[in-house]
């Protein structure tokens, strides 16, 4: 999978931790396809390809029917109070590498 970098629009791909988080954001609850796509450059559609690349079959049509239900997963669905990508109470985030408190 290759992710379209944001500032200059060229095409680089994703080492083995980016994919790890990009799995671990798209189970998070709280994190929206946005802010994957703010930080990697992925939209939904090759989050979803991703994740049924990289998941056992039985594991991606848990997630899959997980993000249909989930309200937050998509920005369109979420509650115009939420206006951040994480909780207030997650490690800050930066250059897509978690920092260290």
């Amino acid at each position: 999978m290759v992710a379209r970098n944001i500032s200059n629009k060229e095409e680089t791909p994703l080492t083995e931790r980016d994919t790890d988080r990009i799995i671990e954001m798209a189970w998070e609850d709280r994190t929206p396809f946005d802010a994957i796509y703010y930080q990697f450059g992925l939209t939904e559609d090759k989050v979803k390809a991703l994740m049924k690349r990289e998941l056992k079959f039985s594991s991606y049509r848990l997630w899959r029917d997980r993000v249909e239900r989930c309200k937050t997963k998509h920005a369109k669905k979420r509650s115009d109070a939420i206006n951040r990508f994480k909780c207030n109470r997650q490690r800050a985030i930066s250059g897509n590498k978690i920092s260290k408190r």
